[in-house]
């Protein structure tokens, strides 16, 4: 665990993950925790609500280095959570998502390099596999760029490695809390694919993961959690019904740009290498070099996996089962008592 008197910097910290991290640590012997975003007024929503001496705010943005390397100086570790991550605001903004995503990354990386950070988590998503959209490809070339930066990092003492998980329920931007707003104004649901199937995870499991990856990751590591998937079918009737609306209304408006059909959490090349770690699976990294003629080994043939891992083919949630995974989110269990909330933070 994250050691005694330390401190850690959360980019992108005014998000649902940085808000996840801050309620898990704040009241923890953690020294410091430092939230790094260019939102002034999310910050400002933060300093307000948690009025706590033991988080410090930075203004910055990850695309500009000079900010990230002063708010990395004297940090023990980081997890770089900032992004873009829209898919259709990325299809339509792909250099956006380049500069925030990939060089972005850099930026926090080389910081974290220069002022000895002793470790950085980097957090990816399952639209890195096998990547059809500007978001995924974005995200895939971060991993590109976290690996290879692991390896120069070999000679410091900063150890990079990093998660990949998928779709956050209820977090900002996400589709439940838009599914209970048309429930509530009573217009109908609007699903792009009824048979589309997504990984289901909550806050905690994105920081479980996160935790895992920081207790137990080598440089260049990439660790994804095993998580049970539904379709949005599936999660629109269990939310209505959980709603007491089981006949609201559905409109079918065809897949948006950039979306697939199901969402892989490990390609097919990564389940040859990864290891089983019972709830996890950890992904080495490919350590050669370009001198590739040295590296001959003999001895016991690897059986590589068949297949990838993905929303398709992991546990499939039916409708009862949905509804339980629903009623762990803080969020949906003030929905059932009628309050009005904001999604998950």
């Amino acid at each position: 665990m994250l050691e005694t008197s330390a401190k850690l910097l959360i980019t992108g910290g005014t998000g649902s993950f940085g808000n996840a991290v801050l309620k898990r640590f704040l009241n923890t012997n953690l020294a410091e925790i430092r939230i790094f975003s260019r939102d002034e007024k999310k910050q400002d929503d933060m300093r307000r609500h948690y009025s706590s001496s033991k988080i410090k705010f930075y203004i910055g943005d990850v695309r500009d280095y000079h900010s990230v390397l002063n708010a990395t100086r004297g940090v023990d570790y980081v997890f770089h959570a900032a992004a873009l991550k829209q898919v259709p605001s990325c299809e339509f903004h792909p250099m956006e998502a380049v500069k925030t995503n990939i060089l972005g990354a850099e930026n926090v990386l080389e910081a974290a390099v220069q002022n000895s950070v002793k470790r950085v988590i980097c957090l990816s998503t399952d639209k890195a596999v096998y990547p059809i959209n500007a978001m995924g490809i974005s995200k895939a070339m971060m991993e590109k760029v976290m690996v290879a930066k692991s390896r120069s990092a070999d000679d410091s003492k900063t150890i990079i490695c990093g998660t990949r998980y998928g779709n956050v329920m209820a977090s900002r931007g996400s589709v439940i809390p838009l599914f209970v707003e048309q429930v509530r104004a009573g217009i109908p649901l609007t699903i792009t694919d009824p048979h589309m199937t997504r990984f289901m995870m909550t806050l905690a499991d994105a920081v479980d993961l996160v935790l895992y990856a920081f207790e137990h990751g080598n440089n260049g590591d990439l660790f994804v959690q095993k998580a049970p998937a539904a379709t949005v079918e599936t999660l629109a009737k269990a939310l209505t019904r959980l709603m007491g609306k089981s006949d609201h209304p559905i409109n079918i408006i065809g897949t948006r740009h950039g979306e697939k059909l199901y969402e892989a959490l490990l390609s097919r090349e990564e389940m040859a290498s990864a290891e089983d770690m019972g709830a996890y699976f950890r992904v080495p990294p490919d350590l050669r070099d370009l001198n590739y003629g040295k590296y001959v080994e003999y001895g016991e043939e690897k059986i590589s996996r068949s297949e990838d891992y993905n929303s398709h083919n992991t546990q499939r949630l039916d409708v009862a089962s949905m509804e339980q995974l629903l009623l762990k989110l803080d969020f949906m269990r003030a929905i059932q008592r009628g309050e009005r909330v904001a999604p998950e933070e």
